[in-house]
């Protein structure tokens, strides 16, 4: 390679980890990702609308919830022209690098952050060493950043290789929410794709190990509902009310009782509640936010089905309304055996590379199962691949950091995997 992986990979995390954007508000990111795609050289960008199906966007904000980043990303230098492909929450991209004849490779990496608030303590080293958080309440505490990194030495490193075909990169907005996935499997660039491979840094494994591809991620579907009653005194007529409080209480306790299936593990979770106004009123209007996940497609859907029905129920019991809406859902895909070997035969060689993993369960959802299922629909393969890293605390926590000896190390085994499919075309 040309340039010091390290280094470069290094100062890009750090960059991208001072300034964390959540979903579908990563404009600065994409901005970014662009100028380095533009420095590296590469054959086609593709920047939001050109890269996404727009009508399968999920879990978008609302204008309002949008401006505040336009302006910072507007303030922070970011082109206008970039402002503009990405408006209305079209952010994210896709790069596509032509070394003539050959597969059409894929990797797909996801921008956004969480919403949390990163911790300014002295054992903290981006805070330490001045790359914690510029957007308070929001922080990379997933490791988005390193993806975003690797990706970018990653597309280098193919570059000044000997792989022949084309690589396709897709910079996916909108991960933790689940809303990005679909949007750029439909976008179009996923159709021709002979081999994808995504990947994500740590998740309890150490740097040096490397999870050749998952199995098992949980479909999912995210859901808010809202109860619709009347108000009413509490005291002098709480019968002339429409209780959406006890039509809430109601359904979260009964959700938590729906059935198990036989066929494999489900789960049902109401996170968020808000409504109501104060003690002495009925309240009338009340929102919950739920989700439920299903070892498979189907007993996701099934959890669903019921939780809808739960919903229903409790609110013609208290004499409420209610709206339940899907804010954004994921299939299950597993990664593909054959693509899975190819990763452990690249990665077992790479220094510092102290042990291959063929498989594990991973256990929580991801929206890249979209991208997944339309490579894998097409007749192509696909495979999750986890790079290891030492983290000092678990992810979605505000301490949360990663060995940045593993960015060098997440380049040189996706880059040789990703020439390992040049090499073996068509694997099968």
């Amino acid at each position: 390679m040309s340039y010091d992986v390290r280094t470069s990979v290094t100062d890009l995390r750090r960059a991208f980890h001072r300034h964390p954007e959540p979903g579908w508000r990563e404009f600065r990111t994409t901005a970014r990702v662009v100028s380095e795609l533009e420095r590296i050289g590469v054959d086609e960008i593709a920047v939001g609308r050109e890269a996404l199906a727009t009508d399968e966007r999920m879990a978008v904000p609302s204008d309002a919830e949008l401006e505040p980043w336009v302006e910072q990303a507007r303030e922070a230098g970011v082109q206008s022209d970039i402002l503009e492909r990405t408006a209305s929450g079209h952010t994210g991209a896709v790069a596509v690098l032509e070394r003539g004849a050959g597969p059409t490779v894929g990797l797909r990496v996801d921008l956004d952050a969480i919403s949390m608030t990163e911790s300014a303590e002295d054992d903290h080293r981006p805070a330490v060493e001045g790359f914690r958080s510029a957007n308070e309440g929001y922080m990379h505490a997933c490791g988005h950043d390193a993806h975003i990194a690797i990706a970018l030495g990653t597309i280098e490193a193919i570059k000044d290789s000997d792989f022949a075909g084309t690589l396709k990169v897709f910079f996916q907005p909108a991960e933790e929410i689940s809303g990005g996935g679909k949007a750029m499997a439909e976008g179009g660039y996923a159709d021709d794709v002979d081999y994808l491979f995504a990947t994500h840094i740590g998740l309890d494994h150490p740097t040096g190990e490397i999870v050749a591809g998952v199995e098992k991620p949980l479909a999912m579907a995210h859901l808010t509902a809202t109860f619709e009653g009347a108000s009413a005194h509490a005291g002098k007529a709480p019968n002339e009310g429409g209780n959406t409080m006890q039509a809430a209480a109601t359904a979260i306790q009964n959700a938590y009782a729906i059935p198990r299936h036989s066929d494999g593990m489900t789960r049902v979770n109401v996170g968020y509640i808000e409504g109501g106004t104060a003690s002495n009123v009925i309240a009338e209007e009340l929102t919950i936010e739920a989700e439920v996940r299903g070892e498979t497609t189907g007993l996701m859907e099934y959890m669903r089905t019921e939780l809808e029905r739960v919903l229903y129920a409790a609110a013609e019991m208290h004499d409420c309304d209610v709206t339940p809406r899907v804010i954004s859902e994921s299939p299950r895909t597993d990664s593909d055996p054959a693509l899975r070997e190819l990763v452990g035969s690249a990665a077992r060689p790479v220094d510092g590379v102290d042990h291959v993993i063929e498989t594990t369960e991973f256990g929580v959802s991801e929206d890249v199962t979209y991208l997944m299922d339309r490579v894998q629909r097409a007749g192509g393969l696909a495979s999750y691949v986890l790079i290891g890293t030492d983290h000092p605390t678990n992810h979605h926590t505000p301490t949360f950091d990663i060995d940045e000896e593993s960015l060098e190390l997440g380049v040189r085994v996706l880059s040789d995997a990703i020439r390992e499919c040049s090499r073996r075309h068509p694997l099968r």
